[in-house]
């Protein structure tokens, strides 16, 4: 009975409205932000790469474990930024996520090619709309 109590909390929890709780921890509405469904839909084909795509080789993972740990350390990036997915498949590296503006769209860019390793960057950063 306990179980059942607890998977009901989590299931209370899980259906809690999301943009709620972006209204409330940053005090602005961004409900056309919040409807990512083409985003959604685009990320499901075979053409778009996720992390569970990441190269399983030893030097996909240091470039891939580099790139992030640099991106981290940069104070001047926000929090978004900081959560870009970094997936390096045989040395090319696929950016992808949202940004806040232009210059960490390329700053991070700029950090991936420039990390040892990497043949190729494809920068698919996208600077978020109201941010």
């Amino acid at each position: 009975m306990k179980t059942f109590r607890s998977s009901l909390a989590l299931a209370a929890y899980m259906l809690t409205p999301v943009a709620l709780l972006g209204v409330a921890s940053h005090g602005v509405c961004a409900a056309a932000d919040a409807d990512n469904s083409r985003t959604n839909v685009r990320d499901r084909g075979d053409q778009t790469l996720t992390p569970t795509d990441q190269g399983s080789s030893e030097s996909d993972r240091t470039i891939t474990q580099e790139i992030r740990k640099a991106v981290v350390a940069n104070h001047d990036f926000s929090t978004d930024a900081k959560n870009v997915k970094i997936i390096t498949v045989d040395g090319v590296v696929t950016l992808r996520g949202p940004v806040k503006n232009t210059n960490e769209r390329t700053s991070i860019g700029s950090i991936a090619q420039q990390t040892a390793g990497v043949k190729r960057v494809d920068n698919q950063l996208e600077v978020a709309a109201n941010r």
